[in-house]
């Protein structure tokens, strides 16, 4: 005997309105861990994981960079604020009566790269990164953190701490970047030695040399200028020196301080 129609059509609607209900659920589950949720004023961001080593005053004395004059900037392109950049926004810069070569938030990227993939930073004698930007904000950046590596995912992050003060890490509570109150010097250890560095000074040094002479239990502030052009302009530094007879970027800068940390601090 041939079942009736009405009875097998109602019996199919039955699995497609189940099979429809099981497809939302699992495009709930998909959706749920990308969105950005405010715990205590904390936003949390998927993809900063937070390292499993940490900065211990034990290890030793540590190194801080301060990164000046970094051009982070938002701009309302269209109907959504981005963070300005000199290759996506030219255009809209010019019209704007802005030279597109100040807008590189870009060097900010790399020099971060290298000071938090160092091994200086992966021995925990990092103690902290400070990035002032161009119009005075100053931010702060936990050594464990791990610096989205593509400039995109990196100016999302930047444009959302502009926007959100903070950022921690998905299901964390502590913060990993956020915007603090300056200046930056009530955040410095009180025996550090702080040093600028300019290609622009006429103190001409080796930084291996410089470093391996400054005293064992001194933690160093290092002020390394995260801008495509211009000189850092400091009232705290206590030396100002340059360690290359030619310019160099700010994260190739970088690199040659902790090489020389690495060498005196004996981190292989």
């Amino acid at each position: 005997m041939v079942r009736p129609y009405a009875a097998k059509g109602k019996k199919r609607k039955s699995r497609e309105e189940k099979y429809d209900r099981d497809e939302e659920e699992l495009a709930e589950q998909v959706e749920e861990p990308s969105k950005t949720a405010k715990v205590d004023d904390q936003f949390e961001l998927e993809g900063i994981p937070i390292a499993p080593t940490e900065p211990n005053p034990k290890n030793g004395p540590g190194v801080i960079f301060i990164l000046e004059k970094a051009c982070l900037e938002i701009g309302k392109v269209g109907k959504t604020e981005q963070l300005l950049n000199s290759d996506d926004h030219a255009n809209f810069l010019k019209k704007k009566g802005k030279n597109p070569a100040h807008y590189r938030p870009d060097i900010l990227h790399q020099a971060l790269l290298m000071v938090l993939d160092s091994p200086i930073n992966k021995a925990g004698r990092l103690r902290c990164v400070y990035v002032k930007t161009e119009d005075g904000k100053l931010i702060e950046i936990k050594p464990f953190v791990r610096i989205p590596r593509t400039f995109k995912r990196f100016s999302g992050v930047m444009l959302q701490l502009l926007q959100k003060l903070s950022i921690s890490a998905v299901g964390k509570r502590e913060k990993l970047m956020r915007m603090i109150k300056n200046p930056v010097t009530q955040y410095l250890p009180v025996n550090s030695r702080k040093v600028g560095l300019s290609y622009s000074s006429e103190k001409l040094v080796s930084i291996q040399n410089y470093v391996a002479a400054a005293e064992n239990n001194t933690d160093l502030v290092f002020v390394v200028g995260a801008m495509a052009h211009g000189k850092v302009e400091t009232d705290y530094t206590e030396d100002f020196v340059s360690i290359c007879s030619y310019p160099l970027s700010a994260a190739y800068c970088i690199t040659m301080i902790c090489q020389a940390l690495a060498g005196k601090w004996n981190i292989l």
